[in-house]
């Protein structure tokens, strides 16, 4: 198969001859031989004017949730605009750097996630260019977890935020391009978009069954297997255990100082059966986090074995492993209240759910099936929003 940016190499690369151009990039924006967009459209005779940096850089080197105001790229030389700063403004390019530029090219490989903040990103571009008459022209790349499974609800108003900024799915089955016409067609965000879309991709296809490259998106996005799961456990983010960053498994540990490993491993274990959920087995696990919480401490948890990834419900396992973490020590157990991508409140694990439904089902115990139930709803009304904006079988 061939990415957006490949077939914008071999086929239409010209349209962009004599243009200002600017770029939205991270590592992941390279070609199957592994050699970035940036030399690749420079080579090709490409006017680059400025780069874009979404979170955690043009490079990707710098961890969730760490500001960073790059202003040129190392590498290449080229301005930079950092789109993650230290406040919620910084997410939203100024009218200034996009305004004279003639086209705004996007490529950065997403993970399917409505957390994952790439998507986020393009849509605040598209406003802005929209604004100032900018166009932008989005070079697609596949959904790595699928684009059939669509898991969990939307956001609702009030809960918005840069993990929710889009009332999507949280497992959304959509590719950067898909997402784009969502944004024109559901989100009121007007903008002049292209999109290019890859060539030989089937919806049912996960990243490794393709050819095309795999680069970690970010500092804890190592791998497939990582995306996988990532839709449920990135929730491990608004308690107070360690999702196991700094480890060579995160998202795939969890746990905390006070967890003991085997109580919590029978928890998921019991949890996952009454919720049905299938494909993943929990092994008592110890731990040591390289950062953030619990850093350098040593943590009893879980780690998880995804047995099959076609039958899991990523987001029905973020919610069996927060179960089993609270009935393990209630009084242990919390919420993280920092704040959370800029904002004070709700908290953290509300932002994540788009509403507070998450935090009372565990706080009161409600069966877990109930709760997706309730949000099967507005998971179906994202699906006939959604099925519009399909560009690939």
């Amino acid at each position: 198969m061939k990415t957006g940016l490949e077939e914008l190499l071999a086929e239409r690369v010209g349209m962009l001859k004599g243009l200002r151009v600017g770029f939205c990039c991270n590592p992941t924006a390279v070609d199957t031989e592994y050699r970035h967009a940036v030399d690749r459209l420079r080579e090709a005779g490409v006017e680059l004017v400025r780069l874009f940096a979404p979170e955690h850089g043009v490079r990707a080197t710098v961890q969730d949730m760490v500001g960073l105001d790059e202003t040129t790229d190392p590498v290449t030389g080229l301005p930079v605009v950092s789109l993650y700063v230290d406040n919620a403004e910084s997410l939203h390019p100024d009218d200034a750097v996009i305004s004279d530029l003639d086209v705004i090219l996007f490529d950065i490989q997403d993970i399917g996630t409505r957390f994952y903040t790439y998507q986020a990103t393009l849509g605040f571009i598209m406003q802005v260019a929209g604004r100032v008459g900018t166009r932008v022209i989005v070079l697609d790349r596949p959904n790595p977890i699928t684009g059939v499974h669509v898991e969990g609800n939307t956001v609702l108003p009030g809960f918005e935020s840069f993990v929710g900024a889009f009332p999507l799915a949280i497992r959304h089955g959509m590719t950067m391009a898909e997402l784009a016409r969502y944004f024109q067609n559901h989100c009121g965000v007007e903008c002049n978009v292209e999109v290019v879309l890859c060539s030989g991709w089937q919806r049912k296809q996960w990243l490794d069954q393709t050819t095309a490259p795999w680069v970690y998106p970010s500092p804890n996005m190592p791998t497939v297997d990582t995306a996988t799961v990532y839709p449920g456990m990135c929730l491990i983010e608004g308690t107070n255990l360690s999702e196991g960053r700094g480890t060579t498994r995160p998202f795939h540990l969890v746990g905390a100082p006070w967890i003991d490993p085997q109580r919590m491993a029978g928890l998921c274990e019991a949890s996952a059966a009454r919720a049905g959920l299938e494909g993943v087995r929990f092994r008592p696990a110890a731990f040591l986090p390289g950062f953030q919480k619990h850093a350098g401490k040593n943590c009893g948890g879980v780690e998880l074995h995804i047995t099959d990834r076609d039958r899991l419900n990523s987001t029905l396992l973020g919610l069996v492993t927060l179960e089993a973490a609270y009935a393990c020590d209630p009084a242990s157990f919390g919420w993280r209240t920092e704040t959370y991508e800029f904002v004070d409140t709700p908290i953290a694990i509300d932002l994540l759910s788009g509403s507070p439904d998450i935090r009372e089902v565990i706080e009161g115990r409600t069966d877990l099936r109930e709760l997706l139930n309730r949000w099967e709803p507005a998971r179906q009304a994202f699906l006939e929003k959604r099925q519009g904006c399909l560009l690939y079988m």
